[in-house]
């Protein structure tokens, strides 16, 4: 799930003053309250079913520097890397989450959600052709994974124009995931699309 990992885990903890300093920044900053984000291009969240981006979040530049430094002294930290992709993608700032993401997914091959969200912001950079591609690498790793199908068919009805393949997407979804918690919708969006 996104937003768990803090850089300042007993493991993973910066030493020093400025470790400590970065530490209260980011603890601060985590235990805000933070909106708890659902999956990119949730059907939750996507108004009128539409594709969009999502509302900016406002980027604290410590807070990125914080998991950039890590990566920097630990290249192959996992959730540092899928951290920044996170919240650089919650910045709106989807083309500088693409590295990120592609950094996690480099270190764990097999993290469906990492990939399904780097697919996700490389369609909101821009990259259509990219992002299907790698949502169907996603599905290789994990062919009942609900999240990519519902995301193909927002790229392919919205991204390709494509609404036979949209609705296929989504029949598949509801085929491999019948309890989906938003199966409503998804048959909403079917009818609406054919």
């Amino acid at each position: 799930m996104r937003h768990e990992y803090s850089p300042f885990s007993p493991m993973n903890a910066v030493t020093g003053a400025a470790g400590i300093f970065l530490g209260i920044i980011v603890g601060f900053v985590i235990g805000a309250g933070q909106a708890q984000p659902g999956a990119p291009l949730s059907a939750a969240t996507a108004p009128n079913d539409a594709i969009h981006s999502p509302a900016a979040a406002v980027v604290n530049e410590a807070e990125l520097q914080a998991y950039r430094d890590i990566l920097a002294n630990d290249p192959k930290n996992l959730k540092a890397a899928t951290e920044l992709g996170n919240k650089l993608y919650d910045a709106g700032r989807f083309a500088d989450s693409v590295p990120a993401y592609q950094q996690a997914l480099a270190l764990d091959p097999r993290n469906v959600s990492v990939s399904t969200d780097l697919g996700t912001a490389m369609f909101y950079a821009g990259r259509t052709d990219e992002a299907l591609k790698q949502l169907e690498q996603s599905l290789e790793i994990d062919p009942a994974h609900a999240q990519t199908w519902f995301n193909i068919g927002i790229i392919r009805r919205d991204g390709k124009r494509d609404s036979k393949g949209a609705v296929q997407a989504w029949e598949q979804l509801l085929k491999v995931a019948p309890n989906y918690p938003e199966a409503s919708k998804v048959r909403a969006l079917i009818q609406q699309t054919n």
